[in-house]
């Protein structure tokens, strides 16, 4: 059974069954709430950018170049990645592809499409989420998003949602709990919430808005949750 570790923000870490290592929106060295700094990482095997903000995208390439890893991103992410010598797999929204891990799907996001470290702006994306089945489970990483009715066509697809809580900049805890209703996971994890004062929030709000319709799993830095 997949094992994800929380890392603050909207960082994780996915490990299968057969060991294979994946990172979500690597952010470890400048961000002022994870529990570990990119050096102590490991071995990662893939990295997933569901878009290309600084605090998404600023540890995926040096991590890439560290540890080979394959970068799964959009195309235009992947394509400036491999300006800088990373390899990856270019996807784009709605469109998923068979990995030695499993299935990795982009799922639309609502945010912006800068990219960190492109000085031109020549590879300004869409941002995105992904739908990942991994041993037996799907788990739906929403990225940064305001709540969106394209939601609804993941009810019944998703056993663990992902979501954004910290309002500001994405959904806050009220849109957050009714994207909770329009998919229907058995569990959901708040993330993107508490890294700085701008996006302060209470798990246990969240919680209470949340109520019977899914198990909220509230995961500080450093926590593992198996599915």
């Amino acid at each position: 059974m997949a094992r994800l570790t929380f890392h603050g923000q909207s960082t994780f870490t996915i490990e299968t069954d057969d060991g294979t290592r994946l990172v979500i929106d690597p952010f470890f060295d400048d961000n002022p709430v994870s529990d570990i700094r990119r050096s102590e990482v490991g071995a990662v095997d893939y990295i997933l950018c569901t878009h290309g903000h600084f605090d998404h995208f600023v540890d995926a390439i040096p991590l890439a170049r560290e540890t080979g890893a394959t970068l799964i991103s959009t195309f235009e992410i992947v394509s400036f990645a491999e300006t800088q010598e990373v390899q990856g797999h270019p996807l784009h929204i709605g469109g998923g592809h068979d990995f030695p891990f499993g299935r990795a799907k982009m799922t639309p996001a609502i945010h912006g499409g800068q990219v960190h470290g492109d000085a031109t702006g020549q590879f300004t994306t869409v941002p995105g989420g992904f739908l990942l089945h991994i041993d037996g489970k799907r788990i739906y990483h929403a990225g940064d998003t305001a709540l969106t009715l394209d939601m609804q066509l993941l009810r019944g697809k998703v056993d663990v949602a992902i979501l954004p809580i910290g309002d500001n900049f994405t959904m806050g805890p009220e849109d957050a709990a009714t994207a909770v209703g329009f998919i229907e996971p058995a569990v959901v994890i708040p993330m993107h919430y508490n890294t700085w004062p701008l996006i302060e929030q209470d798990p246990e709000h969240f919680r209470a808005l949340v109520g019977d319709r899914a198990h909220v799993q509230v995961m500080s830095p450093g926590d593992v949750y198996a599915p």
